[in-house]
């Protein structure tokens, strides 16, 4: 029967796993409460392709209960139940371990079937998930477990495993290989850090160069072939997503116009048009705001041209907007006064309208009164002292305007009109 090259080259040690030696390497924390023999319950948290099915198969080699898999995409409770239903039998007499995968796929009902069985040790739970577990995970499971983050891994780290993926095919076709410089490191790289489509690209490539001679020869042009889209992980509800967005926020905010060029081509290869307009139209106003207030019509310019033509040539207009707002000068003065106005005005801070500023034409009949509203165009400079604010947020300062050229010229123009120099 037909067993994929990266079933076949599952490590079958921890001294096999690649690229988590923050957590697996010599002294670190799981690699020692593996070897102790003693599990707790455990999440392993990370991309696809980083070993956390692996080393849930370690931990059930080196325990003495009878191990259970379940894929919570598939799993239903009567999965559970029946698991359930087996302890303190001859079958598990020892409890059991449980390795849980995708468990962001059980609802919250699911997940607290298991609860009494963790809590009381008869089931040690070993779950795994792509997403974060603090969002998706019921934080009764979360409290009972400890969570182990494993990320994605570095170029190196994969090329280690599409070596040892190159020596095995060589052995057991009983061929020898012939690559082009670079290949390893190419399939390496394009991977994006999942190791199962690395050691998939090298079976592939067996498979489609024929030996010749008892030679496979294997072309920098086959790798990229196999390699052309990089598996960046992407899911547009996923963690991947907001992790990209966010980045590409706090490029543009931190002025590195490399860095957000980077996010957005993220964003772009993955199709994600529509995410990567709104979050720069979002910055024009939030990172940029007054210190150059025709950025919003630029970068509004530019997203409508890249919504208008598509992909891949909105790449074009949208890159135009990233480079103008990474390299713009930056003001936060409009994002800090709406919140602090929106803060009054959610705890109560609100009040009557000032009579001089309300609606005279909403006055009943018989109840006209004076307004007492002064029109700042019959005033010179366009302005006049008079009260804005309700009766109890008078003095209230909510708009502070940033260091820039921009605002800082309108404060000293408003200072000379309202002190009677401009006059």
């Amino acid at each position: 029967m037909y067993q994929p090259l990266a079933d076949e080259l599952r490590p079958r040690d921890l001294s096999e796993v690649y690229g988590q030696d923050h957590i697996l390497g010599e002294g670190a924390i799981l690699r020692r409460i593996i070897e102790s023999g003693s599990v707790p319950n455990l999440i392993f948290y990370g991309p696809s392709g980083t070993g956390k099915t692996t080393v849930a198969n370690i931990i059930a080699e080196k325990t003495q209960r009878k191990l259970f898999k379940l894929n919570a995409t598939t799993a239903s409770t009567a999965d559970v139940k029946q698991i359930v239903s087996q302890l303190d039998t001859m079958l598990a007499p020892n409890g059991v371990l449980l390795y849980l995968d995708e468990i962001q796929s059980f609802n919250k009902k699911q997940q607290q079937t298991l609860l009494e069985f963790i809590e009381n040790g008869k089931i040690t739970l070993i779950a795994s998930t792509t997403e974060n577990p603090y969002f998706y995970v019921f934080n009764a499971i979360l409290s009972r477990s400890t969570i182990f983050e494993f990320k994605s891994l570095t170029p190196e780290a994969c090329e280690k495993a599409v070596n040892r993926a190159f020596r095995y095919m060589e052995q057991k076709l009983k061929v020898r290989l012939e690559a082009e410089d670079g290949v390893c490191r190419s399939l390496a790289t394009a991977c994006g850090g999942d190791v199962r489509k690395a050691i998939n690209a090298v079976e592939v490539l067996f498979t489609a160069c024929a030996a010749d001679d008892g030679v496979v020869r294997i072309s920098m042009a086959d790798a990229e072939a196999v390699s052309q889209k990089s598996s960046m992980h992407y899911d547009r509800e996923g963690d991947s997503h907001f992790d990209s967005v966010s980045a590409l926020m706090k490029s543009l905010r931190g002025s590195d116009p490399d860095a957000a060029l980077h996010y957005l081509a993220r964003l772009l290869e993955a199709g994600d048009l529509p995410g990567a307009s709104r979050r720069i139209l979002c910055s024009a106003s939030e990172d940029i705001g007054l210190a150059y207030p025709q950025a919003v019509s630029i970068v509004k310019a530019c997203v409508d041209a890249a919504l208008q033509l598509g992909l891949p040539e909105a790449r074009l207009p949208l890159a135009e907007a990233v480079i103008l707002l990474a390299t713009a000068p930056k003001s936060n003065s409009v994002v800090m006064a709406i919140d602090a106005a929106m803060a009054d005005v959610k705890a109560g801070k609100a009040g009557p309208v000032p009579r001089e500023l309300q609606n005279v034409h909403a006055d009943g009949a018989g109840f006209e009164r004076e307004q007492g509203y002064l029109y700042p165009h019959n005033f010179p400079g366009h302005w006049v002292r008079q009260q804005y604010l309700p009766d109890n947020l008078v003095g209230t300062t909510y708009y502070e305007p940033g260091d820039n050229k921009f605002e800082q010229s309108c404060k000293a123009y408003w200072d000379r009109i309202k002190t009677g120099e401009g006059r």
